[in-house]
């Protein structure tokens, strides 16, 4: 299959891998542009970008899709079909009509659930117990095209999105390999999205992080784990604010926000309580809770408590 592929960050890498391995011409790969990273600000390639590099495949990065000059060149390269993973543009209808056998989107989500920019942590903030990707003919519509393959596995009991987002992403490139490998024998059959089902998985911010003890150990779990890596969960101890990385559930009960052990570090919830596995003080590295403690040079449990939004 001649294809011409889009997409940007680390996830969308081992489908393209996939496919070059699979033994698809790839014609072209369409990427962002490169952008100011790190302290000195020097640009740097999307890592889509540079895996085509490794591969000697071509290299697009229009700032838009929406002119003349990205539709001349796609008709020149005359893909068969557009796979898209995670590009980050929107692809006008000129586009989306140009290869045979459409334009195919890989979306980390089983569809049409969590449409929109954040579906993998939005799945494990949700508590999800399963999730998948989707593989989508894509139409005008915020992923909102016809299914044409799925593929599902289990949520972790501790996965954080991280670790989530790796096994989606290989997950997906093994999906787009027998969605490729059907639209070549002629075997798609796609299936229309049931909208009422349909919840948008926002883009996550900042504000997210605050974590409030006095709801339960289970809810306070996910949100440590959906927001793992970024922003990050984070509460006040002691008036101070600091970042809280992993965590499993634990048993136990107190008033919310309580200490109620400082080896393993637990604390008391609106039910049930949370053990703290990783945190991060401000100005410090991340590192096991049990090494914060030795830091605080306290005697006792009873001398920490969480702030509570009801403080």
């Amino acid at each position: 299959m001649k294809i011409v592929f889009m997409g940007t960050p680390d996830f969308a890498v081992p489908c393209l891998e996939a496919l070059i391995a699979d033994g698809n011409e790839i014609a072209a790969v369409f990427t962002q542009p490169d952008k100011p990273k790190g302290r000195g600000n020097k640009l740097a390639a999307p890592p889509v970008k540079e895996c085509a590099l490794r591969h000697d495949i071509k290299v697009y990065q229009p700032v838009t899709l929406k002119d003349n000059e990205a539709l001349e060149i796609l008709k020149e390269l005359a893909p068969e079909m557009i796979v898209v993973v995670a590009y980050g543009r929107i692809l006008p209808k000129q586009v989306l009509e140009l290869p045979e056998y459409g334009c195919i989107n890989v979306h980390a989500s089983l569809l049409p659930e969590y449409r929109g920019a954040a579906p993998i942590q939005r799945a494990i903030l949700d508590g999800r117990k399963k999730t998948g990707v989707t593989a989508m003919l894509m139409d005008e519509g915020l992923d909102t095209g016809d299914m044409l393959m799925k593929a599902e596995l289990e949520i972790g009991e501790n996965e954080n999105s991280a670790q989530l987002h790796d096994r989606l992403s290989a997950l997906g490139a093994e999906l787009i390999v027998k969605t490729v490998h059907a639209a070549a024998q002629g075997s798609l059959v796609g299936e229309k999205q049931d909208g009422s089902r349909s919840c948008y998985a926002a883009m996550l911010t900042k504000d997210m992080s605050p974590v409030d003890f006095t709801l339960s150990a289970r809810e306070i779990h996910d949100k440590i784990r959906g927001l793992n890596p970024w922003p990050c969960a984070s509460a006040v101890l002691n008036g101070k604010r600091i970042k809280l990385h992993s965590s499993r559930l634990a048993q136990g009960s107190g008033k919310p926000g309580q200490v109620l052990s400082l080896d393993p570090f637990v604390a008391a919830c609106g039910e049930g309580a949370i053990e703290l596995i990783e945190v991060q003080a401000e100005g410090k590295k991340k590192m096991p809770a049990s090494a914060f403690i030795n830091g605080l040079h306290v005697s006792s449990a009873s001398e920490l408590s969480f702030e509570t939004k009801t403080e």
